[in-house]
């Protein structure tokens, strides 16, 4: 189970980098950032599939959409100097807390 659960945690991480990848090749003009969204999001549905072999389809889709989704924001906030609004801020607590009570009530289940 702990590995299915690291597939679905380096599914997250390049699907956050392939979305990164995807802003920084600017419409896909920029070929070394264009590739890189390619293989990401390759690399990121391989992963995911190799987690849903063990894990739920509802609970992994959950977790790698909401954490995923997270953390691109976060990105765009460090990395690409975006701003994000206290509304904002609440909408992305509320999704790891979603996310947090899926996982708690799959383990419990």
């Amino acid at each position: 189970m702990l590995r299915a659960w690291t597939y679905l945690g380096l599914a997250i991480a390049t699907e956050v980098l392939g979305t990164a990848a995807l802003k920084a090749s600017q419409g896909f003009t920029r070929w070394l950032p264009g590739a890189v969204v390619l293989a990401a999001y390759a690399a990121s549905f391989f992963l995911l599939s190799l987690a849903l072999k063990s894990l739920p389809l509802g609970l992994s889709y959950a977790v790698w959409s909401g954490i995923g989704t997270a953390a691109t924001a976060l990105v765009g906030l460090f990395v690409w100097g975006e701003s994000l609004t206290g509304g904002q801020w609440l909408a992305l607590g509320l999704i790891v807390v979603g996310v947090a009570l899926l996982q708690g009530a799959a383990a419990r289940a």
